[in-house]
């Protein structure tokens, strides 16, 4: 009977339709002695005589799957695939696939409470209030201001969803945007300079790629307008951080939403952290209640598919598998 490694923490215990599906399949499923592993030996001693993962954020490098025989599907709970080989996993016919349509939701919520956050101060006018101090300042409106979404999939398009019932201007850039989406949904496609020129806020939504690693940096920051505010819900290597502490503590940046770092979890003496214009989150934007189940249950079905002989075609990540994939 073959067995199903589940990795992402906060699955540990949970008895979701994705246990079910599995064990009425035929697998065994197992968890890992602890959850969010970072490290290649902890990873390969996790996974030893696995057939299978529900994968999180642990690494899958050459020197880890050489080390794991057995493996035939990474399934990603989520989307990213930034910790995973590629080539090297194809090349030893292991299956890659995400769950594309499970969390895109939640990130556009999460964004979206990101960005009233820091227009409306609520960070700042919680703690004055608990301190005995009543400002009344005025804030910051969504009404009438631009947001710039940087990456028009999923994620984008339903963030634009939501920005537009605010009343907000939307623009974007994306290198294969869907015309069509944008033309009815009243997004203005523009090239990047425009966008940041123009943007009151703006906002990641593209996959770490080596082509968007460090996109946000010394040069763009300055191109960004004068007291405008930064949202990354996607991954942290997206932004040079050095260089975004250095425009937020110039004021050439009114402030900034992080759910995602360069390195997770980032120390705690972190210069963003000492920061009062900046709203930082735990790598959490994709993960509420339901997307939980939903990446669960969907990521369980990629597995059962591929081995029961079905082919996940809006799933796999690396179709040049499928030549010599077997289970």
């Amino acid at each position: 009977m073959p067995s199903v490694l589940i990795m992402p923490a906060a699955l540990f215990g949970v008895t979701g339709p994705h246990v079910e599906m599995l064990h009425k399949a035929g697998f065994e499923v197992h968890y890992p002695d602890r959850g969010d592993l970072t490290g290649e030996m902890e990873t390969i001693l996790a996974l030893r005589g696995a057939a299978a993962t529900i994968a999180a954020g642990e690494p899958y490098s050459e020197s880890v799957v050489s080390s794991l025989p057995d493996l035939r599907v990474i399934s990603r709970w989520g989307v990213g695939i930034d910790r995973i080989d590629l080539d090297a996993v194809t090349r030893r016919g292991v299956a890659v696939t995400i769950t594309p349509a499970s969390n895109h939701e939640a990130v556009a919520e999460h964004t979206l409470a990101l960005l009233l956050a820091l227009s409306r101060s609520l960070i700042r006018q919680n703690r004055e209030v608990r301190q005995g101090v009543w400002t009344k300042a005025p804030l910051v409106p969504l009404r009438g201001r631009t947001l710039g979404m940087i990456g028009l999939g999923r994620i984008g398009r339903s963030v634009a969803l939501r920005a537009a019932q605010f009343r907000m201007r939307l623009l974007a850039y994306d290198s294969a945007p869907d015309l069509a989406y944008a033309r009815t949904s009243g997004i203005e496609l523009v090239d990047l300079d425009t966008l940041l020129a123009h943007a009151d806020y703006v906002s990641l939504h593209l996959p770490l790629t080596p082509s968007s690693s460090g996109l946000i940096n010394r040069e763009t920051l300055s191109r960004m307008k004068p007291g405008s505010f930064l949202l990354n819900t996607s991954r942290g290597g997206l932004v040079v951080e050095e260089d975004l502490v250095s425009a937020l503590q110039s004021g050439h940046l009114a402030g900034a939403g992080l759910d995602v770092f360069q390195q997770e979890p980032p120390p705690i003496e972190h210069p963003l952290f000492q920061l009062e214009n900046v709203v930082v989150t735990a790598h959490m934007a994709g993960v509420d209640i339901q997307s939980s189940v939903d990446m669960a249950a969907k990521a369980a079905q990629n597995i059962i598919d591929l081995y029961q002989g079905m082919w996940p075609q809006d799933s796999i990540v690396n179709p040049a598998v499928g030549r010599s994939w077997r289970s």
